[in-house]
């Protein structure tokens, strides 16, 4: 049986992965001292407790409604507000770790000098208004077409 195009793609793309996966280990092995390494493993740690245990649930959930929804809302729409609180959700695991370390100090204050909650508010609430936006004009636009079609005749 001969392999598809995909199946090509999918295996080079998984060899481009691990290859990239082992540099990266090496060259922390290599780099960083072995408190560091630790530090490193503790939060991948972390982070796939966070996302497995938190964010997964949570989006599957915000999933669930949205699709129950779905009769009344666009699936478009479902997915623009999916996007939305993904993006949201990535950019949280990646400053989460500053807010954390921000609460509990640093020997040198100007290593994190913002407030990084409030960025994250401020974040979220952009998130939520272009998402808005993105809806109501993607809405828009579907109403125009909706419009501008030619009856069919029954």
């Amino acid at each position: 049986m001969k392999p598809t195009r995909m199946t090509i793609v999918r295996i080079a793309l998984i060899a481009i992965g691990l290859a990239g996966l082992f540099a990266g280990a090496v060259i922390l092995v290599q780099k960083e001292r072995p408190d560091q390494i630790l530090g490193v493993i503790v939060w991948i740690g972390a982070a796939i407790i966070v996302h497995d245990g938190i964010l997964s649930p949570l989006l599957l959930l915000v999933d669930v409604w949205m699709r129950r929804a779905g009769r009344r809302i666009p699936y478009a729409v479902l997915a623009i507000i999916q996007g939305g609180v993904v993006v949201g959700a990535i950019m949280s695991m990646l400053v989460l770790p500053e807010i954390y370390k921000k609460s509990i100090g640093t020997k040198n204050p100007t290593i994190l000098p913002l407030d990084y909650g409030l960025n994250l508010a401020l974040f979220w609430a952009a998130v939520a208004v272009l998402t808005a936006a993105a809806c109501a004009l993607y809405l828009r636009r579907s109403r125009r077409r909706a419009h501008t079609l030619p009856a069919t005749a029954s």
